[in-house]
Parts: structure tokens; C-alpha cells; sequence
């Protein structure tokens, strides 16, 4: 791989790569089952979100305030009303926070709760926002049966290996996503003269897209930021 492929690449998935695929690449082996995966991403991702000194890198992203906000506020297009968001993957429950300031400032008045799989990270997010604590759960998101449902659910695919995502979309629609509510996939990173291909897998599960939204990567030009979502029926 060139110098400029590398860059690219760590543009669209994060430097973690180079960490994370060998790992992936173990469960496609079937050398290491699902909860040897989880236990070797979180010793990654913990030490180094733990270690970091602003909310944004606990979150694990890099950059100003400015760039986080470009990187993540387009997704709350997906939510259209007042109501509960659950973010999956909370982390220091950073997002949580941004989300409620965001969405005042477009007239969205939402309830935010947490789900992290990582119990040190879960308990920053409850230290860091006390007012939220008994809101922010720890849990693995392909397990987890809330008391309750939500009408916006925001998840990442790459919480679980590959093969494993189908499941994961499936699983959070059923379990965690109220009647007439949404479940927001993203935000990735992904080329920006290439259709979306993440949609496009979700498509091929069987997944209905209600909408989908980008916008140009901060730094890259070749890249854009893209998220998408489902809508679960009324019942």
C-alpha cells in the first residue's frame, strides 16, 4: 500500500485499522469466538480513550471541537422530533451531551441515554455526567433488552465483526427501537466519487433505507462522512 493509499484508507476507517483487522480477521478464522473479539478491541480502545485528556479523544476522535461537530452533528437530521435518543457505544457519553445542545438549537427537545459495552468507559460517562448516570447502562448492544424503547437509536456496524452486523441491525430494531422510530447508522467515512456502500450492504440484508444524509470530510476532500437510517413501523 502507498503512502497516499494509507492515508486515504486512514481516512476513511481510522488509524485503528492496522490494529483492529488481524483481529477481525482471527474471528473469520474462527480461531477466536465473539467474546475473545470484544476483549481484544476493548483492550485498544479502553487504554486509549481512558488516557485521553479532552472529551472529544475519550470519544475517540481526534481534532478541534469545530471538526468534531462537523464530523457528527449532520446525523441528528435523522431525528424530527422531540423524544428518547440512545446512543450505542457511548463511550464518555460525550455525543449524549452534544446531541441535546444540538437539537435545542433546531427546536428538539430529546431524552438522552447510553449503552457501552466497556465498564470502564461507562462509569466516565456516569462521573462526567451524574445528572445522566442511572441513564447510561452497560452492555453488549447484540444482548441487550432495555426495560424501554427509544424513538432515535444511533449504532455503529463495527461494534460486532463483520459477519455478525445483519444481526446486530436486526437485533436493535426489535429490541431498542419504539413503534415509529428510527435507527441512525453512522457516522463512517467512506469515498467520496463511490455510491454509499455501507447503505447499500444494509440494503442487500433485507433493510428498508428511510433516509440518508453526508458531508464532506474536514480534512479530505476525497472523503465524505455519510449516515443513514431505518424507520421501525407503528404497530
Amino acid at each position: 500500500m502507498s503512502g497516499w493509499q494509507a492515508t486515504l484508507k486512514e481516512r476513511i476507517v481510522g488509524r485503528g485499522w492496522q490494529l483492529i483487522e488481524p483481529i477481525e480477521a482471527a474471528y473469520e478464522r474462527g480461531e477466536i469466538d465473539v467474546a475473545e473479539w470484544h476483549r481484544r478491541i476493548g483492550a485498544i480502545i479502553g487504554p486509549a480513550y481512558l488516557a485521553a485528556t479532552n472529551p472529544r479523544a475519550q470519544s475517540g476522535a481526534s481534532g478541534t471541537a469545530a471538526e468534531w461537530e462537523r464530523a457528527r452533528r449532520f446525523i441528528f437530521a435523522a431525528v424530527n422530533r422531540d423524544g428518547t435518543f440512545l446512543d450505542v457505544g457511548c463511550a464518555n457519553g460525550h455525543l449524549m451531551e452534544c446531541a441535546v445542545i444540538w437539537l435545542a438549537e433546531s427546536g428538539h427537545r430529546i431524552e438522552p441515554y447510553g449503552l457501552e459495552i466497556l465498564p470502564e468507559l461507562a462509569a466516565l460517562a456516569r462521573q462526567r455526567l451524574p445528572q445522566w448516570a442511572e441513564r447510561i447502562a452497560i452492555g453488549d448492544a447484540m444482548e441487550w433488552m432495555p426495560e424501554r424503547r427509544f424513538d432515535f437509536v444511533r449504532t455503529g456496524l463495527e461494534y460486532v465483526p463483520r459477519r455478525l452486523r445483519p444481526e446486530l441491525v436486526r437485533h436493535l430494531l426489535e429490541a431498542t427501537v419504539a413503534p415509529g422510530g428510527r435507527l441512525i447508522i453512522g457516522a463512517h467515512s467512506e469515498l467520496a466519487d463511490s455510491a454509499p456502500q455501507l447503505q447499500a450492504e444494509v440494503l442487500r440484508w433485507g433493510f428498508p433505507i428511510t433516509g440518508a444524509v453526508e458531508v464532506p470530510h474536514a480534512q479530505d476532500q476525497r472523503v465524505v462522512r455519510r449516515a443513514f437510517w431505518l424507520e421501525k413501523p407503528t404497530e
